[in-house]
């Protein structure tokens, strides 16, 4: 498929909010050209899963008609505990040709699905520890849920060009933003709605990730049932908005309790990280998502793991247009880190 770079745009489907946005490069540096979001009903996307798609497919079609995008090849991803599976193995050295020719064989022990039912890709990280073996990144993705999400694209009139994982386009943002720091772990914690997605990078490489089917929607759930509300008046409480009759020092301990599932959920999986791998240390949390944005929840997390936390530029190495309101980009930024990371994607690239 042929298209020139410019055409190119990064969606995000996420249980609240799609998110599409545009670059431009221009020599060495991306330009933003489009962008948007778009919030959607609850019960069209349920734990990652479309429960909805023509909705979802409207809004997709809506959204992409209100930016003026004209462009039709798109990159999306895709997370889940339960589908997506991303290992770090170590194998005998050998070409990336002849691997692409024995995947299936090697990932099979590898993967807890039927090999035929999921999608495979892999990346050679380099040469391993141990004499003769290299280090690689497998990445299965069942083929229902690809199916899943391409179906809305294509439905929306658009070509699903490629699909990524959420925790590798975080990966992408932060390469495009960040400088790489050798010997430090950061970790980029995404949190939405029903998902949180986890990229540890050390040197630049990715050594650890993991997807949680824990978001913030225990904190909505919480505050329904605490003051007995309608979801949109507990979104507006999560969100730091007042509502009459309830007293903000009750809307605040009710989020701490809720916000407590969060962090333990993120605590766990940075355990699991100490106790699986060499690396023993986490240095700093990137924090994005839209639960990053309520009140406090970057100084609790940082406070209850012991690590220190900041939140996701996703826009600091791209050249932001007059016509852009840098206000609004500096209050949405952190939803749009996956989106960013999609943006540059290319067609051929690992």
């Amino acid at each position: 498929m042929l298209f020139r770079k410019k055409d190119i745009v990064g969606i995000d489907i996420g249980s609240k909010h799609i998110k599409v946005i545009q670059l431009k490069k221009v020599k060495e540096a991306y330009h933003l050209e489009r962008l948007g979001i778009t919030t959607i009903e609850p019960e069209l996307i349920v734990e990652g899963s479309i429960l909805d798609s023509s909705r979802v497919v409207q809004s997709v079609k809506e959204l992409i008609s209100s930016t003026d995008i004209k462009a039709k090849n798109v990159t999306l991803s895709v997370s889940g505990h339960s589908s997506v599976i991303i290992k770090r193995v170590s194998l005998p050295q050998m070409s990336e040709e002849v691997l692409e020719e024995s995947i299936k064989f090697e990932a099979e022990q590898y993967i807890p699905f039927d090999i035929e039912d999921v999608n495979l890709d892999f990346q050679i990280l380099g040469a391993a520890e141990e004499e003769n073996m290299m280090d690689v990144l497998i990445v299965a993705v069942k083929r229902d849920k690809v199916n899943e999400y391409v179906s809305v694209i294509k439905e929306a009139g658009l070509d699903p060009t490629i699909v990524d994982v959420d925790a590798f386009a975080l990966e992408n943002m932060y390469e495009l933003n960040y400088e790489v720091k050798e010997e430090e772990n950061v970790a980029l914690v995404n949190i939405g709605a029903s998902m949180i997605n986890i990229n540890i990078i050390k040197g630049g490489v990715s050594v650890f990730t993991r997807d949680s089917s824990v978001g913030g929607n225990v904190l909505t759930e919480a505050l329904q049932r605490e003051f007995t509300i309608s979801y949109e008046n507990a979104e507006k409480l999560k969100q730091g908005e007042s509502i009459e009759g309830i007293a903000p020092e009750n809307v605040a301990y009710a989020m701490a309790s809720a916000s407590d599932e969060i962090m333990s959920e993120i605590s766990r999986s940075f355990d699991y990280f100490r106790d699986t791998t060499n690396y023993e240390s986490i240095d700093e949390i990137i924090l994005s998502g839209g639960v990053s944005l309520t009140p406090d929840f970057d100084a609790l997390l940082s406070e209850r793991v012991g690590i220190p936390v900041s939140m996701a530029e996703p826009f600091r190495n791209i050249v932001i247009p007059e016509v852009f309101d840098k206000d609004y980009l500096d209050k949405v930024k952190s939803l749009l880190t996956v989106a960013v990371g999609l943006a540059i994607r290319r067609e051929g690239d690992k």
